[in-house]
């Protein structure tokens, strides 16, 4: 027995399970009907299972079929990936995953200036899901944590601040240095782990702050800004990421203390990048966020 079934069986029968159709998968490849048939059935004889269910109107997959062919789109879609990740290798297109948050608060203003800067298009990916960028699922992608992301090459994005921020009648309240106990009579507005406002606490008070179930939880910053702005309690600002929020909005700043944050923004490559363009864009955005006045 061969190693594997030939891929031309594969993709005729991923075709027909997508149509629950021979006669469409035949329209499709070009091929005749009966080449169709011929092929799964060579694919069934390989397999030692049926695939397919016939009946009056078409075809469906049997419960094995549906397992099987699961598997075969999976790994039509890696190959696309892969084809699609290395075809473009010598154009100018560089493909960038990037959080909601960071795309909405900073990056889409400064798009066309990262394009005409890096003489590139850029194609996104809005997610925020782990990504596989050796095997080219994007040639780069920004992250927020504490720089630990095994086997890509890693480039800090500046330098990131905390201070606490709130709509101006919450502001107008507190007065100018409130204390924790002023400051913990209204909701805080965090994620779900807290990780800033705990080291915020720790470095101005010397306090262990405990989330509290009046506080408010979301996992996308620009939320936290717009729930601050609708005065909903107290979140922390994240400069320079927030920077141009703070300006346009009512929120402003609560208490003087400002705190490094023990997470920032991060620029994740393939080891040994060798495109010439994505090492240009990755410039690009690191001198951009570390000097915000330059765009």
């Amino acid at each position: 027995m061969a190693p594997r079934p030939p891929l031309s069986t594969l993709e005729t029968a991923a075709i027909a399970a997508r149509h629950a159709s021979f006669s469409e998968a035949a329209l499709r490849m070009g091929i005749t009907h009966g080449a169709v048939s011929r092929k799964i059935a060579a694919l069934e004889t390989w397999l030692g299972i049926p695939v397919f269910e016939r009946h009056g109107r078409g075809v469906r997959l049997t419960p094995d079929g549906q397992r099987f062919i699961a598997q075969v789109d999976e790994a039509f879609r890696q190959i696309d990936l892969a084809s699609d990740r290395w075809s473009k290798r010598g154009s100018s297109v560089v493909r960038l995953s990037v959080l909601p948050s960071f795309a909405k608060l900073w990056l889409f203003e400064r798009i066309r200036h990262f394009e005409k800067a890096a003489d590139c298009r850029i194609e996104f990916a809005i997610e925020s899901r782990n990504l596989d960028i050796e095997r080219g699922e994007v040639d780069m992608a920004i992250r927020y944590g504490r720089g630990r992301w095994p086997n890509v090459d890693i480039q800090q994005l500046g330098t990131e601040y905390h201070f606490p921020i709130a709509h101006r009648v919450t502001a107008d309240i507190l007065g100018d240095v409130p204390s924790p106990e002023e400051l913990l009579t209204f909701p805080l507005i965090h994620d779900s782990d807290a990780t800033g406002w705990r080291d915020w606490f720790r470095q101005t008070f010397n306090l262990n702050f405990k989330p509290r179930p009046t506080d408010r939880r979301f996992e996308d910053y620009a939320l936290t800004l717009a729930a601050a702005e609708y005065d909903m309690g107290i979140a922390l600002a994240r400069t320079p990421l927030a920077n141009g929020y703070l300006q346009a909005s009512t929120i402003c700043q609560v208490h003087p203390s400002r705190v490094l944050s023990p997470l920032n923004y991060y620029l994740l490559t393939r080891i040994g990048e060798s495109r010439e363009v994505v090492s240009r864009l990755a410039v690009v955005i690191r001198t951009a966020i570390e000097e915000p006045g330059d765009t």
